[in-house]
């Protein structure tokens, strides 16, 4: 069992930078790959970036490519998201996610957060 929680969501404009963090408890945290996803009003949940159970690979987004950054600490439980050069089509609930294998679909992903709301206003 994984319960993850979300935090660091908000109001940023153009441009501006957030930082979302991912605080995971339960013992099996270090041996599942973890991955951010969004849903923007109106649009299928998508898959902003994941990493694996190591934090040695990553995947990204075309859309969010050089502008966003996943890290994990298993130390901490945690994972994050960098968040830089926002714009406004990242406006979107932000989730946390974790699955026992890599995967970028969203129905791999067994647990999920409660969700973090980010707008960019522009």
């Amino acid at each position: 069992q994984v319960q993850l929680v979300e935090s660091g969501g908000g109001l940023v404009q153009t441009g501006g930078s957030l930082s979302l963090s991912c605080a995971a408890s339960g013992r099996s945290f270090s041996t599942h790959v973890m991955g951010w996803f969004r849903q923007a009003p109106g649009k299928e949940r998508e898959c902003v970036a994941v990493i694996s159970t190591r934090g040695i690979t990553t995947y990204y987004a075309d859309s969010v490519k050089g502008r966003f950054g996943i890290s994990r600490d298993n130390a901490k439980n945690t994972v994050l998201l960098q968040m830089n050069s926002l714009k406004s089509e990242d406006t979107a609930v932000y989730y946390c996610a974790a699955a026992p294998k890599w995967s970028v679909t969203s129905s791999q992903y067994n647990y999920w957060g409660q969700g973090t709301q980010v707008t960019v206003s522009s």
